[in-house]
């Protein structure tokens, strides 16, 4: 069994940089496009926030359109749009700036200037922009839309393939599976203009479930196995929180089963009570699993620092999102594929685990990277809250069948308030030199 250890990072003994901007207040330091070309972080990043919060604003205003009765024109139908909105849209970005920041310094490469990112962002983000007028226009045009980020996303996963493949460090599983997870993101991007210019739905759902589980939740877990133990020993040095190689293949192993039986609720109805069962006993399993690792790794522990919470709380929602698998397929064996959760642990997986990661690890990102304390503070904290609400709104809309248009829009409303008002706080930050005066 191999096992990498883990250590505390040392406090350090040089003295703190005065920074040229420390006699300012924030709103006194002006915010320039130039200085997002300082640092990977700030361009991706700040490309990741628009859309984030840009997307978030368009899905809300329209199920708020809908639930009052006011037609929105489709060429393309609306779950479709949303979910390949949703599942590649602004985490590819996120993706970006964190492999050419912290990828670097993983793989003893030489640090990635954000010039070199600006085309493949710029491309990536205005593409998205363009889909979602697209889909309200032309179906052809969001095709295109969506190629073009295609386009975009390829040529990062070749340049960290090729930043990977130069590396002689001894430890590049965490990068290697990274890599494995973009890659296969790429891949079902490609296949969604095709399938959206074919009106090919089936396929695009595919591609979305593809996007989903084998993409961002394999980088997602990869990324938590190998820093939620180190942040954890950080702040708890006293707590036994390995991260045995074993157990990372573990959870890669629930994502692609995850990914299968996704595929087939999909495309095969009905499976029959012998699958539905193995399904359950096999997720029952899983999400076991995944919640005692999540206590294990320190969850408890973790409630007295904030920053730290919110990372863990993330990783809990993934246990969560297979029990619900497992629930949600015990009540199809039960009833002959009559009843299940619907897309409840779909939301579960991607508003829970993913959202919370995504706001953890981006918060963590800006402020060390911007030269303040690695801490959430009220007003990010109430963010992040804000977003687990707006979490089990959308999961109780899902499980009652009969609940009305309003709560799903209530909960799409919250939930872009929260992403809003964080994409704004950060945004603002990306903007302007850090607080310590170093570059970067």
């Amino acid at each position: 069994m191999k096992t990498i250890p883990i250590q505390p990072l040392s406090n350090g003994t040089r003295r703190p940089v005065v920074a040229p901007t420390a006699g300012l207040r924030e709103s006194q330091v002006r915010w320039q496009l130039s200085t997002l070309l300082q640092a990977p972080h700030r361009l991706s990043f700040a490309a990741g926030v628009a859309i984030l919060a840009t997307g978030s604003l368009w899905w809300a205003l329209l199920l708020s359109l809908s639930a009052m009765g006011v037609p929105v024109r489709w060429v393309v139908p609306r779950p479709i749009a949303h979910s390949v909105l949703m599942a590649f849209g602004y985490m590819p970005l996120f993706f970006i700036g964190f492999l050419f920041t912290a990828g670097p310094k993983w793989l003893g490469q030489p640090a990635v200037g954000a010039r070199a990112l600006l085309h493949p962002v710029a491309t990536y983000a205005f593409a998205w922009l363009g889909y979602m007028v697209a889909v309200h226009l032309d179906a052809n045009a969001a095709a295109v839309c969506v190629a073009l980020a295609a386009a975009a996303w390829t040529s990062v996963v070749v340049a960290f393939a090729r930043m990977v493949a130069r590396s002689q460090v001894a430890d590049r599983i965490h990068a290697k599976l990274v890599l494995v997870g973009i890659s296969a993101g790429a891949l079902a991007l490609w296949c969604t203009p095709l399938a959206l210019a074919f009106e090919a739905f089936t396929a695009a759902r595919i591609a979305v479930l593809v996007g989903i589980w084998g993409c961002t939740a394999i980088v997602y877990v990869a990324v938590s196995h190998r820093m939620i133990p180190f942040f954890t020993v950080n702040v708890v040095p006293m707590l036994n929180a390995g991260r045995p190689m074993w157990l990372l293949g573990v959870f890669v192993g629930v994502l692609a089963l995850e990914l299968l039986f996704a595929i087939l609720d999909l495309t095969v109805w009905p499976l029959g009570a012998i699958v539905r069962f193995v399904q359950m006993s096999l997720e029952l399993v899983s999400a076991t699993g995944l919640l005692t690792m999540a206590v294990k790794w320190g969850l408890m522990q973790s409630l007295r620092v904030r920053l730290l919470a919110m990372l863990h709380v993330g990783f809990v929602w993934l246990g969560l999102a297979v029990l619900l698998q497992a629930v949600s397929h015990g009540l199809m064996f039960a009833s002959g594929d009559a009843m299940s959760l619907g897309l409840a642990p779909t939301h579960a997986l991607t508003m829970g685990f993913m959202g919370a990661t995504l706001f953890a690890m981006a918060t963590r990102v800006s402020a060390g990277h911007s030269g303040r304390h690695l801490v959430a503070d009220d007003l990010v904290w109430t963010f992040f809250w804000t977003q687990q609400v707006a979490t089990v709104l959308r999961i109780v809309a899902a499980v009652w069948l009969s609940s009305p248009p309003w709560l799903t829009s209530l909960a799409a409303s919250i939930w872009a308030l929260a992403s809003v008002s964080w994409a704004l706080r950060y945004g603002l930050w990306y903007g302007r030199p850090r607080e310590d005066g170093k570059p970067g």
